[in-house]
């Protein structure tokens, strides 16, 4: 799998002028002038005098180009500062009152997915919530990977974390770097890129070991994980909020892992029946 460069991408200096900022991330996405023209249905004219400042965009021109370029609520903010208008979005702790039924949202997305593990997680990957199931996963790690703040790829990869006990640690290390390095390029995000890099100096194994594959990996990249009462296999999927107008609830995002064989599936459910005979099984947020 080929490495991702997470250091070909400008950065963004904090006071720069809107159109500079703009031009950064359409080069991000690469684009042309004419490409993001075409697509926010404006001239190329008006778009270089817009990157290049001989003309000044509107608030609402600076969030349609914003749309059209993917850029987060966060920096969105950013572009409408440098245009010298006020942010639109705000920013809401998760813990305050008015934030109850995203917090909901998050508990019933996690215990509904139960007795299968699910995680969710902020814009870096830190630890925000998990259900009973993710216990399976992280049986073993170093306490110290699990002293808060938690991030999520660390626990993974770190040979402290769940590493030693990832069967195909090589080919999962590539998939997680892979996502990763491509989430910093298209955010330029310097604490993503902090993090590629400080996860790609730890040790990994052969992305392409030998041996039988499972038939899931025709379709996915699997996580196959050692276990005490036997080898299991997942699969996953990714949910965020789709029309999420606060920046924090943007950066939410709740990984699933779905068994990927019929033993992992009979496995997780006779762990959450055992369970069940102690205390009821439900989402709970860190």
């Amino acid at each position: 799998m080929a490495a991702v460069s997470v250091a070909a991408v400008p950065d963004v200096v904090e006071r720069s002028p809107v159109g500079a900022l703009l031009r950064v991330w359409r080069q991000r996405r690469r684009l042309s002038q004419f490409d993001l023209a075409l697509e926010a249905d404006v001239s190329p004219r008006h778009v270089s005098f817009i990157e290049t400042g001989r003309s000044r965009p509107s608030a609402e021109m600076v969030l349609h180009l914003a749309e059209q370029l993917a850029v987060p609520l966060r920096d969105r903010n950013q572009l409408l500062l440098a245009a010298g208008y006020a942010p639109a979005y705000g920013q809401r702790d998760l813990d305050e009152p008015g934030m109850g039924p995203v917090r909901e949202a998050l508990d019933r997305v996690l215990a509904g997915h139960e007795p299968y593990p699910a995680v969710a997680v902020d814009r870096h990957w830190g630890m925000v919530a998990t259900n009973e199931a993710v216990a399976l996963l992280i049986e073993g790690v170093a306490e110290h990977l699990l002293e808060p703040p938690v991030n999520v790829l660390r626990l993974t990869l770190h040979p402290d974390g769940m590493a030693p006990r990832i069967l195909n640690l090589g080919e999962w290390r590539a998939h997680l770097l892979e996502r990763l390095g491509r989430q910093a390029v298209a955010t330029g995000d310097p604490a993503l890129a902090a993090l590629y890099e400080e996860l790609a100096a730890l040790p990994g194994g052969d992305p392409n070991p030998p041996g039988p594959e499972l038939a899931v990996t025709e379709i996915a990249v699997p996580l196959r994980l050692r276990h005490d009462a036997g080898e299991l296999a997942f699969i996953s999927t990714v949910t965020t909020f789709g029309t999420a107008v606060d920046i924090t609830v943007a950066e939410l995002a709740v990984e699933s892992f779905f068994p990927g064989d019929e033993a992992t599936a009979t496995l997780l459910r006779s762990h959450a029946s055992l369970k069940r005979g102690d205390r009821p099984s439900s989402g709970g947020r860190r």
